[in-house]
């Protein structure tokens, strides 16, 4: 968000990322979407066999002034003033705990970088935003209007006025406000459909404070993953987007939203061309939610799954690394009750294919609670099918773990590891091998194990002794593959993890 005042709503514009080496920032700044029947774009630059040629001609870059006038009046600036925190860090916690301001709460300690400041005071910040219908509705980004004490909108003409927050939904950033008084507002609609690689994009809001900005660029990439939460699936854009863009609209060619500026990549806080658009298709499911109720309510599976990589593919004898892995299954959670169990390699939900770990996370976050679906999973090298219903995704923290005792233990060269009874091991429980040190250059290390990790299972197989491990990779060998399946315990989280079999 561009801010207007040295007390301001905090910015990603400053938000550091360990993202590619820590070298850069994400900005977040909001977009918005319109409807509009235009001209499309296409070149031939195909041979009848389908390989690539170069077109006969340069392509021409299309025009946009119709576009522009068709959709533009549904674009709107979004002016906030928002309550700073009142009491210190350490009493009052993290304010935006759960949004995209989480990680530049905790860096700096607070907006602006003032930690501990119990002083109260007021935060001003600009973001733009986009009407949905003619009775008002305006979507944005939740970070936009976070905290929000008063929300006003500017239209295209020029005219104030006074908007409340209907519903936010953090995990996805957006958020949707209201203006009354009109049934008439100009409006535009979502895209059916994301936008191609390489398509003609427009977006418009209000960068800088600088209300009623165009700018227009390609679609760089699909599905892009920031690491905002659960379900990032972000269009990549490079129209120029600044701060101040947040919550405004990037649209195709028909004047159809594509989707919602919310992030850049930049190290300087300004835009070098690579900016994230929250897809049409997630604003189309969450924003119902938030007109009716306020709130998103998500399905909840109750399960901890992890990516199939090549190595645990092989372990498991598949011939795809693919689906999501069940590396735990929560008690009294609906894949409980449906009989799911760690090892299982959920494949398709629904009859729709589930690419890797992510996509189940998005594509039950998709569904409502009580939403009867069926899974079909990989077990024991057999196609299964379990149909369950969903249950009531709720916000959950998992307890640390304790400290390790150093009891008689086994050395393991070859992997770095050295290993006991976890019975042995006080706080350690019974079952399976406690890891008591890992060598930082070795292979255990690369693959993640750290010292207080359990080693539960190899191969199906329960571990009460390190000869139990040795025995795993033994068969692994015999039976001609390269590494064993390890179910791994951190804390309270388990996870599958494939060992070399030496």
């Amino acid at each position: 968000m561009t801010q207007t005042s040295t007390t301001r709503l905090p910015s990603l514009s400053t938000f550091k990322s360990r993202w590619m080496g820590g070298a850069a920032a994400f900005a977040l700044f909001a977009a918005a979407g319109a409807g509009f029947s235009g001209h499309a774009f296409s070149a031939d630059v195909f041979g009848p066999s389908g390989s690539a040629r170069a077109p006969q001609s340069a392509p021409a870059i299309p025009g946009f002034t119709d576009l522009v006038s068709a959709v533009k009046p549904a674009v709107v600036s979004v002016r906030v003033r928002a309550e700073a925190p009142t009491s210190p860090v350490s009493d009052q916690g993290n304010p935006f705990e759960g949004t995209p301001f989480e990680r530049f709460f905790k860096e700096f300690g607070g907006p602006n970088g003032n930690r501990g400041n119990a002083q109260p005071r007021q935060m001003v910040g600009l973001g733009s935003g986009f009407f949905i219908s003619p009775d008002g509705y305006i979507v944005t980004n939740n970070h936009v209007v976070n905290n929000a004490v008063k929300v006003e909108v500017v239209t295209d003409q020029g005219t104030v006025l006074e908007a409340k927050v209907i519903g936010t939904d953090p995990k996805t950033d957006l958020a949707l406000i209201k203006v009354e008084g009109r049934n008439d507002f100009p409006f535009v609609k979502l895209a059916s459909a994301k936008p191609a690689i390489g398509e003609w994009v427009v977006a418009m809001g209000n960068p800088f404070g600088l209300g009623g900005t165009v700018t227009a660029g390609i679609v760089s990439a699909q599905g892009r993953d920031i690491g905002s939460g659960p379900y990032d699936d972000f269009i990549q854009i490079d129209a120029p987007v600044n701060r101040g863009n947040s919550g405004g609209p990037t649209f195709n060619l028909k004047g159809e939203v594509v989707g919602v500026n919310t992030a850049i990549y930049s190290p300087s806080g300004g835009s070098i061309g690579i900016a994230f658009d929250i897809p049409s298709s997630t604003v189309a499911s969450v924003i119902p939610q938030l007109q009716k109720s306020g709130h998103v309510d998500r399905g909840w599976l109750g399960v901890q799954i992890q990516p199939v990589t090549r190595e645990i593919a092989d372990s498991l004898g598949l011939n795809n690394a693919a689906g999501a892995l069940i590396a735990g299954v929560q008690s009294n959670s609906p894949a409980a009750k449906a009989g799911l169990k760690a090892g299982d390699v959920i494949t398709s939900i629904d009859g729709n294919e589930v690419k890797d770990a992510k996509d189940l996370s998005r594509k039950i976050g998709t569904l409502a609670p009580q939403r009867a679906v069926a899974l079909q999973l990989m077990r024991d090298g057999k196609t299964q099918t379990v149909n369950l219903t969903l249950g009531q995704l709720a916000e959950q923290s998992a307890p640390k773990a304790g400290p390790q005792e150093r009891p008689r233990h086994q050395r393991m060269g070859s992997l770095g590891l050295t290993l006991a009874p976890a019975a042995a091991v006080e706080g350690a429980g019974n079952n399976g091998l406690a890891v008591l040190n890992v060598d930082p250059s070795s292979k255990a290390a690369e693959l993640g194990l750290q010292e207080g990790d359990i080693i539960l299972k190899a191969g199906n197989k329960d571990l009460s002794g390190p000869d139990d491990l040795t025995a795993a990779f033994s068969e692994a060998r015999a039976a001609g593959r390269k590494s064993t399946l390890a179910l791994v315990k951190h804390g309270e989280t388990d996870r599958y993890v494939a060992i070399p079999a030496g």
